[in-house]
């Protein structure tokens, strides 16, 4: 324990947020995941100046720190990205910079994590981790691997003598863990600007820059739903740390059951997993943070066994966002 607290100023979740819309709905679920899974470290939270002061409050209301970074505009993108708004997430090269922190763990937004992953802070450093994606649904209709029915998450062989090598490992960039370094930071901000735009944005250039110190995870730390569906054989509800809402529908703020696949049961209660935990005011920054010093101190503890003293501790919270 002692350790744990030693290291916890020198170690972050990071997650990003950008525009008016509802995705600090996903943040403030997020923010929330980590505290029911009791984590030791903070959530930071990268947000572009075009984030509402209304929502910044929110978020600050739920515990999170923010961090204002500039917006990365890449070279024009001739081939056009798998989704239009891809082209905001390059501005996830910024979190480099946070050199405050010794380790962080990137997480997209429209995750949730539903079991304790502090753990992965203490993997040998010099690496980045994530986990393996998957090729195989119609957004990568582009790429080689989903033209020849290849998948990371399959054993089949790379045709070697029609294809030549096979291309290096993939991870998909929504969870990430790594050192912030300023040196590395420059150097990505002057890559991304010589290097073409591809279909998948950022993820396309982190998997190449990262290419040679990728280390591959179990894909139970970032559960992308086509594997529910496309690999089942490689998923275990039960044993799964984070899920990544990423398919089109899924995000639970906005869950469309219309959407292809989006009408399964196992979607279903994921989704209703992820409302669970946002709307559990017991889980509010502030209602947390009384619950733990309740819990910690046995004199306060009998005190607010008291009614009418437990109705102001109550009353004291914010309502959940």
């Amino acid at each position: 324990m002692a350790s744990m607290n030693l290291n916890a100023g020198k170690r972050a979740y990071v997650t990003f947020l950008a525009g008016n819309k509802d995705y600090w709905m996903g943040v403030v679920g997020l923010a929330k995941g980590l505290r029911k899974v009791k984590s030791a470290y903070p959530l930071v939270v990268a947000i572009l100046p075009d984030v509402p002061e209304e929502h910044r409050q929110i978020l600050v209301a739920q515990g999170c720190i923010l961090r204002e970074i500039e917006p990365v505009v890449p070279p024009e993108n001739k081939v056009g990205y798998s989704m239009a708004y891809f082209v905001l997430n390059y501005s996830k090269l910024r979190i480099w910079e946070f050199v405050e922190y010794e380790k962080v763990m990137y997480l997209d937004g429209d995750i949730q994590v539903f079991r304790n992953i502090d753990h992965l802070f203490d993997s040998p450093s010099g690496y980045l981790y994530a986990v393996k994606d998957c090729f195989c649904e119609i957004s990568w209709c582009n790429t080689r691997q989903y033209q020849i029915g290849y998948c990371q998450h399959e054993k089949v062989t790379w045709p070697v003598e029609t294809l030549g090598s096979p291309p290096p490992m993939y991870f998909n960039a929504g969870m990430l863990m790594f050192e912030p370094n300023l040196n590395t930071y420059e150097d990505l901000l002057r890559v991304v600007q010589i290097s073409t735009p591809t279909c998948f944005a950022e993820q396309d250039f982190l998997n190449v820059y990262f290419k040679d110190i990728y280390k591959p995870i179990p894909s139970t730390y970032n559960l992308v739903l086509a594997m529910l569906w496309r690999h089942p054989e490689h998923v275990n509800l039960d044993q799964i740390n984070v899920v990544h809402y990423c398919a089109n529908g899924s995000k639970p703020w906005r869950y469309d059951e219309s959407e292809q696949n989006m009408d399964r049961e196992d979607i279903k209660m994921l989704v209703k997993k992820w409302w669970e935990i946002y709307e559990d005011s017991s889980l509010d920054y502030k209602n947390f943070e009384i619950e733990s010093k309740l819990n910690s101190n046995p004199a306060i503890a009998s005190l607010a066994s008291n009614e009418s003293c437990g109705d102001v501790l109550t009353n004291l919270a914010p309502s959940a966002a």
